[in-house]
C-alpha cells in the first residue's frame, strides 16, 4: 500500500493527540485528521486484505483483513466510526464512549486493538 501520510508526520500527530488527551485542551482538526489517516494506513499495512472496509467519514477509509474481497458496490463487511472513537480504539482498545456502526460477519475487529507500537516508540 502506498502511504499518503508521512510516517513521522502521522506519529507526531498521534503523539500530539495523546499528549493533549484529558488535558481539556482543544484538538486541532488537522491533527486529528493526520493521526486518523496515519493509523488507518498503519492498520491496512499490518493487516492487508480487502474483506473489511473501515470508514471514518470525512477523514478516510481503508480496506483490510485477509479473506473474501469485494470489488464493487457496498462491501458486505463495514465498520464505521468517528475519528476520536477510531483513535481511542487504536490506542486503548476501547471506544471511549463513541459509537461504532458495523455490519457483516467479519466486522468484529476487537482482536486487532489496541494497535501495538503505533506510536513508533
Amino acid at each position: 500500500m502506498k502511504r499518503k501520510i508521512d510516517i513521522a508526520k502521522g506519529q507526531a500527530a498521534l503523539c500530539a493527540y495523546v499528549e493533549s488527551f484529558g488535558s481539556g485542551e482543544a484538538f486541532e482538526v488537522a491533527t486529528i485528521n493526520d493521526a486518523v489517516r496515519y493509523t488507518l494506513e498503519e492498520f491496512a499495512d499490518r493487516y492487508p486484505g480487502r474483506s473489511v472496509e473501515i470508514r471514518v467519514p470525512w477523514i478516510g477509509a481503508i480496506q483490510a483483513i485477509e479473506g473474501p474481497s469485494h470489488k464493487r458496490g457496498t462491501p458486505p463487511n463495514v465498520v464505521e466510526l468517528d475519528g476520536k472513537t477510531w483513535l481511542n480504539l487504536v490506542l486503548t482498545g476501547e471506544t471511549g464512549g463513541g459509537n461504532v456502526s458495523s455490519s457483516g460477519s467479519r466486522a468484529d475487529l476487537s482482536s486487532y486493538f489496541p494497535l501495538p507500537n503505533v506510536l513508533g516508540l
